[in-house]
């Protein structure tokens, strides 16, 4: 009479089950069928139990879709992975000389360890520790060293146009951020209206040093005026152009460009912080190799990563990503470059039950249009990894739905207001993704991945991601 009963109950279970997953086919098809901004584009869908790892739902599951920052959830996890949640970059002050008296008779070394987070206050900091030991003259050149990683500034299919901004900055082991967003290798350039209609805009930098040059085409208009501006950097420079009208009474407007050689550029500014201090710098600014012997006189350590990866997930930072591919490149193949870094990445995934072999990985930020992964593997991913000791790292720097807090809603807290979701978006030309965890009103947790590409309209394809996850949260 039990094992009657008993199957009774697995029968009605099963039943409910069917259903459910019978109501999410049929809402998912008629969603994908009938939705007009979907015609003529590419849709990739896969849904998982969180518990079971059980495919729930796909559609184009295994076929391989431009990601965008999606691809941000690769690279999270095989740094997590590879470097720990504990991991620190740190930035050094180095010398080949000796001091006599408050006289440093040689070299002084800026050697940079790829550290994303570095600020202003930091090389002030460091530039203090110098004064406090005596220094006071530096005989020596002051050298900039970024050799930790290749001399490739920019990722294989970043287009030209995207080279000034903040998300396709230069990567280098020396760069500064202008804030604690983390930024790394850009300058935060403020406009401002002029004091009377028809004056020049006014412009402030977050650092500035000689080698960066204002073309101030910009002017104040009346109250009603013509607004518009456009804040560019000439190829080949930090030649930073703005043109365009701000009304008289007109907000702040704030722009991040990216600087060009951040190497040198950093190393300008800790110069600037020395003499700040008192100390003279005898002889030239210059990029070079710090020699092996030579002693270090202070050094920086960055926030760990488990504390990064929360600027880096929540606001999408491409920057953050390509740093992290050289840096396990570095420390598992002894070259920081794209290519050992993406080996690295590939070999992490496999290890964690993603087949490797039907990815094409160009970046870790998901810039690049080359890119392809199913949505299949992505939710493999988000499933296997629950299983991994630093999991909760990972999960806590995914933006969450609603919540207005950048650090915690991040990208999604403007969406889906009335769900509980954790999940990263990504945005590119004809491309929009969403890929993470959604809690029911039953308590279930279920994982999904959405790939949508060759979109007329971004912005139609998050409405899209938003009425997908409503459906699958009413599971």
């Amino acid at each position: 009479m039990f094992s009657i009963f008993a199957a009774f109950i697995l029968s009605s279970n099963n039943v409910y089950a069917n259903d459910s997953e019978q109501y999410l086919q049929d809402e998912l098809n008629q969603l994908i069928q009938e939705e007009p901004h979907l015609n003529g584009g590419l849709t990739g869908i896969s849904i998982r139990s969180a518990s079971t790892g059980e495919t729930l739902y796909e559609h184009n599951g295994d076929v391989r879709m431009r990601p965008a920052s999606n691809m941000k959830l690769f690279t999270a996890a095989a740094a997590l992975s590879v470097l720990g949640e504990d991991y620190q970059f740190k930035t050094e002050i180095r010398t080949d000389g000796k001091r006599e008296e408050n006289v440093l008779k040689g070299n002084l070394y800026l050697k940079g360890f790829g550290d994303p987070t570095l600020l202003i206050e930091d090389l002030n900091q460091m530039a203090k520790d110098i004064v406090n030991s005596g220094i006071k003259i530096i005989e020596g050149d002051m050298i900039g060293d970024d050799s930790r990683y290749d001399d490739v500034r920019l990722s294989p299919d970043l287009i030209w146009s995207d080279e000034y901004a903040y998300y396709g900055s230069q990567i280098s082991a020396l760069t500064l951020s202008p804030n604690k967003d983390f930024a790394s290798g850009t300058i935060s350039v403020e406009v401002s209206p002029g004091g009377k209609v028809g004056d020049p805009v006014n412009i402030q930098l977050s650092n500035k040093t000689s080698d960066i040059n204002i073309i101030n085409e910009a002017v104040t208009t009346s109250p009603d005026g013509e607004t518009g501006l456009t804040i560019d950097r000439k190829h080949g420079s930090n030649t930073i152009i703005v043109k365009g009208f701000l009304p008289i009474e007109a907000k702040l407007e704030k722009e991040l460009i990216a600087v060009w050689e951040p190497t040198q550029f950093v190393l300008d500014l800790f110069k600037q912080e020395l003499e700040k201090q008192g100390i003279n710098v005898l002889r030239t600014a210059k990029v070079g190799v710090t020699p092996k012997d030579t002693i270090t006189l202070t050094s920086h350590r960055s926030i760990p990563l488990s504390e990064l990866l929360i600027p880096f997930m929540k606001l999408s930072n491409n920057g953050h990503a390509e740093v992290l591919v050289k840096e396990m490149g570095k420390i598992e193949k002894g070259e920081g470059s794209w290519e050992k870094g993406l080996e690295v990445l590939n070999e992490q995934l496999s290890k964690l039950d993603v087949n490797s072999d039907t990815l094409v990985i160009r970046d870790g930020s998901g810039i690049s249009h080359v890119n392809l992964i199913p949505a299949n593997e992505i939710s493999k991913l988000l499933y296997h990894i629950q299983k991994e000791k630093w999991f909760p790292v990972f999960l806590k720097s995914l933006p969450v739905t609603g919540n207005s807090d950048r650090m915690i809603g991040g990208t999604l807290r403007r969406r889906m207001e009335s769900l509980n979701v954790k999940a990263k978006t990504g945005t590119l030309s004809t491309v929009s993704s969403l890929s993470g965890y959604v809690e029911t009103p039953k308590g279930n947790t279920l994982i999904f991945s959405i790939l949508l590409n060759h979109l007329l309209d971004e912005d139609k394809g998050k409405e899209i991601e938003d009425k997908i996850v409503e459906i699958i949260a009413n599971q």
